[in-house]
């Protein structure tokens, strides 16, 4: 994907008339032991949270901006955390401050995010600082003539390597406001437990957490599989590289520098309602037509936000190129990195939202998933049986799994059954755009 708006300077020097934003952070964070996906995520929620509400797109009824809740899961030691820090820390250096706390309860963040906007606008870098009488908690003139849509967007990035000290466990209070802020339009009002409230204008939220598959249980209940916020989450799933770097080779400066200059560049010269191109918008018909549900009943509710995610991914790819319009190729790069992350989605939640005996379940695919030879019924009773009431629980889940297609025997012991990748839609995916090693995963 060709980036088009480089600005000629010393710090740019390293950045080939080729790359975009993306694909320069993907070299920049090469040498580590984090999965590429994770990094390429990273780099996607980060540009996402920078650009806030400076671009959208009008779609029907609604105005969509590029905000997306990322979750990356992994085991532990799969350097999620890494991957997090390292993108936020690239944030703060080319000047974004509106991070959210890492751990926090709803009332403070929400009081925090008009708290943001309130300073914003009292700022002399902003057109806000003239406006009076204004009151974060509800102190309006008795005509109710002010407006709070003339404030700043409430924007705010919350990067939270461990995810469940930022929301907390099964706090269905907070997960249904995030749920509703990620496409709020307008003044979000909410009350007080002391009666006063609080107005946020235009709250833009961006989400990019780290948890494990069992984190993920012990966050949400079971059924808030079936509810909004769920569906609202992109799950992005890496087994660890199994790359030892011993002495990790520190930032390369000058490709940092010009990660920065670049950021800077998109933010002044990306703006506004982006437009759609007749190739660019014949495809997502395509896609939007043709594009078949995932098999795992637990994503029902996803498909049904399938699009939208398609299309804010696309307002990110725009950005990262310096663009102005949703071309043919944003398309077949956003559709393409969603495809493949899709493929992964059940293994991010493992046996959550599934039957009884689901964790147990969940840590036999576990060992199965690491194994490199087939592993044998004594061997994961020798593993496993702390999890297990009786050795014969766990041939009768091997059993279920076997009739369920998730593992197969061979040799004695059993492996994993892969499916083959779903290879998309004719010509809205080019797989040349993953590493060698994100396709291994899926192939």
């Amino acid at each position: 994907m060709r980036y088009i708006g480089v600005r000629q300077s010393e710090s740019m020097d390293k950045v080939s008339a080729t790359e975009n934003f993306i694909s320069l952070y993907m070299r920049y964070a090469s040498q580590t032991e984090c999965p590429a996906i994770f990094h390429r995520w990273c780099a996607i929620t980060i540009l996402a949270a920078y650009m806030g509400r400076r671009i959208c797109f009008k779609h029907g009824h609604s105005t969509l901006h590029p905000n997306i809740y990322t979750l990356l899961i992994g085991s532990p030691g799969t350097k999620k955390s890494s991957a997090i820090k390292m993108g936020a820390k690239l944030l703060k250096l080319a000047g974004y401050t509106t991070f959210a706390a890492k751990k926090t309860r709803q009332e403070k963040f929400l009081q925090d995010l008009a708290e943001q906007s309130e300073a914003l606008s009292n700022s002399s870098d902003t057109d806000y600082s003239d406006i009076l009488d204004r009151n974060l908690f509800g102190d309006i003139n008795n005509d109710h003539s002010f407006n709070y849509d003339s404030q700043p967007p409430a924007e705010t990035l919350v990067a939270a390597d461990e995810f469940n000290n930022f929301i907390g466990l099964n706090n269905l209070d907070f997960i249904s406001i995030l749920g509703e802020l990620w496409d709020y339009e307008g003044t979000y009002d909410y009350k007080l437990k002391n009666a006063k409230s609080i107005y946020i204008p235009n709250p833009t939220v961006t989400i990019l957490g780290g948890n494990t598959p069992t984190g993920l249980s012990q966050a949400f209940p079971v059924d808030i599989v079936g509810q909004g916020f769920f569906s609202r989450l992109l799950l992005v799933f890496s087994e660890p590289t199994g790359i030892k770097y011993t002495f990790p080779p520190p930032p390369d400066e000058e490709l940092q520098a010009s990660l920065i200059a670049m950021l800077h560049d998109i933010k002044n010269k990306v703006l506004g309602e982006l437009s759609l191109s007749p190739a660019a918008a014949s495809l997502l018909d395509k896609i939007y037509k043709n594009w078949e549900k995932m098999e795992d009943i637990r994503f029902e509710y996803y498909a049904n936000r399938r699009f939208t995610h398609l299309l804010k991914l696309c307002l990110v790819m725009v950005a990262s190129r310096v663009g102005s319009s949703i071309e043919k190729e944003d398309v077949i790069e956003a559709n393409t990195i969603l495809t493949y992350t899709e493929q992964l989605m059940p293994k991010a939640l493992g046996e959550f939202g599934r039957a009884r005996n689901s964790i147990s379940t969940h840590k036999i695919m576990e060992v199965l998933d690491n194994a490199r030879l087939p592993i044998t019924v004594q061997h994961l009773w020798k593993v496993l049986q702390q999890d297990f009431e009786s050795r014969q629980q766990l041939i009768e889940i091997l059993n279920d799994l076997q009739v369920a297609d998730k593992i197969q025997s061979v040799n004695g012991g059993f492996l994993p059954k892969r499916k083959p990748m779903d290879l998309g839609i004719e010509g809205s995916v080019d797989w040349s755009l993953l590493t060698e090693y994100e396709r291994a995963l899926i192939l």
